[in-house]
């Protein structure tokens, strides 16, 4: 069973920072491209960022780079995501998902999904 669980969700003010994980089995660890979504109220699901299976390559959507960093921690078996200066506009749920390929633009080629974990960035 390939399972994926994110942790690290919380209630924040403007410019704090979270770091959230995503927790994967050893072979979707290391043989899929794990993205970070996010999905806010009345929103369309969009992608945050996402690594490759190597660690080698990244992505990031033009909301979040420069701010967001997404690491693969092989002690831990997790795929971490670095929130910094966080906006009220990134308040979502926050997903990882697993893809057999780094895809950036078709959302279904995201095999496997985490049950999310709330984000919640407010004064």
């Amino acid at each position: 069973q390939e399972q994926l669980v994110e942790s690290g969700g919380g209630l924040v003010q403007p410019g704090a920072s979270l770091r959230l994980s995503c927790a994967a089995s050893g072979r979707t660890f290391s043989t899929y491209a794990i993205g970070w979504f996010r999905q806010a109220p009345g929103k369309m699901r969009e992608l945050v960022a996402v690594v490759g299976s190597s660690g080698m390559s990244a992505y990031y959507s033009d909301a979040v780079r420069g701010r967001f960093t997404i690491s693969k921690d092989h002690a831990k078996n997790t795929v971490d995501l670095q929130m910094n200066s966080l906006k009220p506009e990134d308040t979502a749920v926050y997903y990882c998902a697993a893809s057999p390929t780094y895809d950036t633009v078709t959302y279904s080629r995201y095999k496997y999904w985490g049950q999310g974990t709330q984000v919640t960035v407010s004064s």
